[in-house]
């Protein structure tokens, strides 16, 4: 497959990075996790004036009509400087579930709010959720912002509901984890009702698809941040009256962070590019995003708090941030021995 962006594509990731370099500073998103985790000047610009959260929802719907190559485009910018946004849940796992599988009343009903940013969702998936009727019994933790969603996304391996957070028999509760700039929630109902979207298995897909690839874009973003901004560092730095990027020992680890980082970068956007061609490499071009970006990105943000010295292991320094987003993202959505158990799947069948 070859492979290269369009001049709009161009566009978009030029726009994208200046917007999120301007404005996702280092100071403005440790003011979002003294809070709920959401920077939320930065979210109503996002959303609003940028017109970018429409990015992979189609026009019919409200959305700018564009692909998940676009929309990895976006999160690449993002996950360059840890935005504290709830792009993930509210835009790439419930937005693109509505858009997917839901009716043209739920459609009508819930995607401008969630594209202006008014409402954030939280998506939750139980894969051994109760359901009788509509009446949902289940529970899922680390829902990404799911302490500041109002509409919950609810799926298992049986279908798909909408529930708004503050319906009787939900409970929600905000959990302390590592990674800050992303604060997560254990979701539990009760007997709490569901709103059943239109075409579950549709709206499951799309969402897990849309989440692979928009979380291995963030982490692509995350480690190419990680490699410049060591580069960066080396050049600085001055030891034994040279330039510490000068010492071969440190050179081969960036020539390192560079390969696989070159290697997860075709991965993402092949897995993109797939899905939005219908091809029938898709489900296995996702999986092997995700995993192969995520590593690359703890590996990349652990080389970054060591080429810096005992300066990346401080509370100022922006490393810390990285690596904990970097370890989070291993973990979120699947690891990566369950995305290679799916590969494995996808090639071998039922000899795996």
């Amino acid at each position: 497959m070859e492979f290269a962006f369009t001049e709009e594509q161009q566009m978009i990731g030029e726009t994208a990075r200046a917007f999120f370099a301007e404005n996702a500073t280092s100071d403005r998103t440790r003011k979002a996790m003294a809070a709920d985790g959401i920077d939320r000047p930065l979210w109503k610009a996002f959303c609003e004036e940028l017109g970018l959260s429409g990015i992979g929802i189609p026009e019919s719907t409200g959305g700018a009509g564009l692909g998940l190559v676009e929309l990895a485009i976006i999160a690449e910018a993002a996950g360059a400087q840890v935005a504290a946004l709830p792009m993930l849940g509210s835009l790439a796992l419930s937005a693109q579930a509505v858009a997917s599988g839901g009716s043209a009343e739920q459609k009508a009903a819930y995607l401008p709010s969630l594209l202006s940013g008014e409402i954030i969702a939280g998506y939750v998936h139980d894969a051994a959720l109760s359901a009788e009727g509509n009446s949902l019994t289940g529970a899922a933790g680390f829902v990404a912002h799911g302490g500041s969603a109002q509409l919950f996304v609810v799926t298992s391996n049986s279908g798909a509901w909408l529930v708004a957070a503050d319906a009787p028999g939900v409970t929600v509760t905000v959990l302390t984890t590592m990674d800050q700039t992303r604060p997560y929630a254990r979701v539990t109902l009760a007997g709490a009702q569901g709103e059943p979207l239109a075409d579950p298995a549709v709206a499951i897909a799309a969402a897990h698809r849309a989440g692979f690839v928009s979380v291995a874009a963030e982490a692509l973003g995350g480690a190419q941040a990680c490699l410049d901004r060591t580069v960066a560092y080396a050049r600085e730095r001055v030891q034994f009256g040279r330039a510490i990027g000068s010492f071969q020992a440190y050179k081969h680890r960036l020539a390192d962070m560079m390969i696989e980082i070159e290697q997860a970068r075709s991965a993402v956007y092949w897995a993109a590019c797939a899905v939005d061609e219908g091809s029938d490499e898709a489900e296995l071009a996702v999986h092997a995003a995700k995993c192969f970006a995520a590593d690359t990105y703890f590996m990349c943000a652990g080389n970054m708090i060591q080429l810096h010295g005992g300066i990346g292991f401080t509370w100022e320094h922006e490393a810390h941030l990285f690596f904990k987003r970097a370890r989070a993202i291993q973990t979120m959505l699947g690891d990566g021995a369950w995305h290679r158990e799916q590969i494995a799947v996808e090639i071998l069948g039922e000899a795996a």
